[in-house]
């Protein structure tokens, strides 16, 4: 990849936290041939990652995904080095991680399939705030572009919502993206395709600085000293869809990363939100197809994003009163509380703050609304009535 990198300096996000199963998480995904999804069934397993390492060759093997070769690879233990390492770079800079296990890990992160064991962080941003929203697009933004994606963060602001932007840090728009939200003072999360000792390119290094400044965060789930290579930001991509409720793409070409991340929201159910724009413009080609081909809904100002997403505005101060005499059950009067404290919220989110199964939210949803109690909105969203 093209740019430089620069050291950043250390962090205010605090020292990892009192969790001794860290050292082996992180261990985890260094053995070759486990990825993240094969990772969290062996932590699912054996109980726990330190199970994972400290389990005998002949148990490992019985289990469904690993056989001889991952058995023998687990059981060398040859990466506990490396974790202590990156443990001890935690602690050194101030920076802490979030294992996918964690309460306060991202829990729009944690339905997707494919989401990191062991996310780190720079920053001391609660990444599960009500309203998150990735902005990507091309690195070879157009003033159209740029003016487009100032636009749209500055009426989020004006019109009273709080959004979370999340976005790579890349040229283009997605240092756009990181810029204007800091303008607008809304919180921004940028994902790298480095470690946190590195910020690539080094000339958004100041950009970078503001970001964990202004209560946000810079996070990845590469060690240090990993270099910026291209397949980097491929696997970065799928972190900057999954945080978020939606992905905006306000400019691409034909091919890019901005359609990959569009692709990978899709996958996880997320809408996707696109720009128009001309049609013989050579960066909007991206954006026109998405919208050809109803992946992507069509935007030109914050209100296309309220109707998709189901925002509303002052929602907390919207008298949210039950019919009266209305008998809950025990599970019903918690969805309520939970609508009451989270004002459109999604089925996901609300999966996580009820603790109810996924099966029997559904149904009791349904119930709900058939008795006018709540209604759904669009992007698979709900609210009391």
């Amino acid at each position: 990849m093209s740019g430089n990198t620069t050291t950043i300096p250390a962090g205010s996000g605090g020292a990892p936290p009192a969790n001794n199963q860290l050292l082996y998480y992180i261990a985890i995904g260094l053995i070759p041939g486990i990825g993240c999804t094969l990772a969290k069934r062996l932590i699912a397993h054996c109980g726990s990652a330190e199970a994972v390492l400290r389990e005998r060759k002949t148990t490992l093997q019985k289990i469904p995904g690993i056989g001889e070769t991952l058995a023998q690879e687990i059981s060398k233990q040859q990466a506990l080095p490396r974790a202590e390492k990156e443990c001890e770079f935690l602690v050194k800079n101030n920076f802490h991680a979030l294992c996918y296990s964690d309460d306060k890990f991202p829990q729009r992160l944690a339905q997707c399939e494919d989401a990191p064991v062991v996310l780190f962080v720079n920053g001391t941003i609660d990444f599960n705030q009500a309203k998150v929203l990735s902005v990507v697009g091309t690195r070879n933004a157009t003033p159209y572009g740029i003016a487009q994606c100032e636009k749209i963060i500055a009426q989020l602001a004006e019109r009273g919502h709080a959004p979370v932007i999340v976005s790579g840090l890349a040229y283009g728009i997605d240092i756009c993206a990181h810029k204007a939200a800091l303008q607008n003072n809304l919180p921004t999360v940028a994902v790298m395709a480095t470690g946190l000792d590195k910020i690539y390119p080094s000339l958004h290094y100041a950009t970078a600085k503001r970001i964990t400044a202004q209560g946000g965060a810079l996070v990845t789930d590469f060690l240090s000293y990993t270099k910026p290579d291209r397949q980097n930001f491929i696997q970065r991509n799928r972190i900057i869809a999954g945080l978020a409720d939606a992905t905006i793409v306000v400019e691409s070409g034909e091919k890019g990363g901005a359609l990959i991340t569009a692709d990978l929201a899709l996958s996880y159910n997320r809408d996707v939100l696109a720009v128009p724009g001309r049609a013989d413009d050579t960066y909007s080609k991206g954006c026109n197809a998405l919208i050809r081909s109803n992946k992507a809904a069509l935007i030109e100002t914050v209100a296309d994003i309220e109707y998709a997403l189901g925002w509303t505005l002052h929602a907390k101060e919207k008298a949210q009163q039950l019919p009266l005499f209305v008998s809950l059950t025990a599970e019903e009067q918690v969805i309520v509380d939970a609508l009451r404290g989270n004002p459109s919220i999604t089925i996901d989110s609300l999966c996580h703050a009820t603790k109810i199964p996924i099966a029997r939210l559904s149904v009791l949803l349904l119930t709900m609304e058939m008795n006018n109690l709540l209604r759904t909105l669009p992007g698979k969203r709900y609210e009391l009535k």
